[in-house]
């Protein structure tokens, strides 16, 4: 049952990332390349009938994570504090951004609404690489200091960084040199993202500008990809050691690269929605690489003395977990009702839906 679990804990993380994370990256390209208010208005007709509905995956993600394995969110919940506040700080920001825009028509408040919006969801990208990073890298568990465990086994609190910015370092910081870097590849993946989206959702006068912005970025993409594997090895010593043992998950690493590749034809694609599609399969199989990586921690431990949180060792009791897959189903099948509802209502281009207006 942890295992079914695990999936389905993965699954929907993923089309969170996915789902919610084309509003971010509209969001960066709403704060970057979008000059005129025809622009501006048209990226956010384009995620205007979305985005809150996306948000709530993150929500029941959180409460999947408490029900299936109460440990790790205890110990999660904890220990990124700081950070996790920062991100409930910066989803209202953007929410309140996108909905008191309208509300009054004056430049200036528009200004403040727009880059509240911009910024939000800039910072968020980041913070959501960067929490991937952690879990990469693992954390102090039981908070360590020269070889005495301080703190119960799962207990641990992160700072936003270290003096020494190191990822090797004993007391760790929420950034540093690696957690940022994979912070910076949520930002250009996610801004890609968006602006695929944008062409797929409307005819904007942007979309073109869009396609070159693509096709630059992901230059910058591959290089960060190929410079984040480089240094694997260095918070990880046998990074590659579960895809030599089950061969069959090389599909991921594979699923990540069509990904990548793919969206070098941007330019050529008669299609809107293939860069979009493409985009999807490397957020997908980036995230899906990651985690297979590491299976079956969750959360690592930097430490020799406390051992890693694994599916194993935080899952709830067997039977609840057992009782649970009854109301999954029913709550996978109203989930996937709605869905199916809210992408038909809102198929085809956006430009005329007129979100905001009041």
């Amino acid at each position: 049952m942890e295992l079914f679990w695990y999936i389905v804990l993965m699954t929907m993380l993923a089309v969170y990332v996915i789902l919610d994370g084309y509003d971010f990256g509209a969001g960066i390209v709403h704060l970057f390349f979008a000059k005129t208010e025809k622009d501006k208005k048209a990226i956010t007709n384009s995620i205007g009938p979305f985005w809150d509905a996306n948000e709530v995956w993150l929500i029941a993600t959180g409460g999947v994570l408490f029900f299936a394995f109460p440990t790790l969110y205890a110990s999660s919940f904890s220990g990124f504090y700081l950070p996790l506040i920062m991100i409930l700080w910066l989803l209202i920001f953007r929410a309140i951004g996108l909905e008191l825009r309208g509300q009054v028509h004056n430049a200036m408040w528009e200004a403040i609404w727009d880059k509240a919006f911009g910024i939000a969801s800039l910072l968020l990208a980041l913070f959501f690489g960067v929490a991937l990073g952690n879990i990469v890298r693992g954390v102090n568990l039981g908070i360590v200091t020269e070889g005495v465990s301080t703190q119960e086994a799962h207990y641990f609190f992160l700072p936003l960084w270290n003096p020494t910015f190191s990822p090797q370092a004993e007391h760790l910081g929420i950034l540093d040199w690696f957690t940022v870097l994979l912070g910076i590849i949520g930002v250009v993946s996610l801004t890609i993202h968006g602006a695929n989206w944008i062409i797929f959702k409307t005819n904007s006068d942007l979309n073109e500008k869009l396609k070159t912005v693509i096709f630059r970025l992901n230059f910058v993409l591959l290089a960060l990809v190929i410079i984040s594997l480089s240094v694997w090895h260095v918070i990880e010593p046998k990074p590659f050691q579960n895809f030599l043992k089950t061969p069959w998950l090389w599909i991921f690493p594979l699923l990540t690269f069509v990904g990548l590749f793919g969206l070098f034809n941007v330019k050529k694609f008669k299609k809107d929605g293939l860069g979009f599609l493409f985009s999807t399969i490397f957020l997908f199989g980036g995230l899906t690489t990651t985690v297979a990586s590491i299976f079956p921690k969750v959360l690592p431990s930097t430490n020799d003395i406390n051992p890693s949180l694994t599916i194993y060792n935080v899952a709830a009791h067997e039977y609840g977990l057992s009782v649970g897959v009854y109301w999954f189903v029913i709550a996978i099948v109203l989930v996937a009702i709605y869905m199916v509802i809210q992408y038909r209502v809102f198929k085809g281009k956006m430009d005329d839906v007129g979100y905001g207006e009041h």
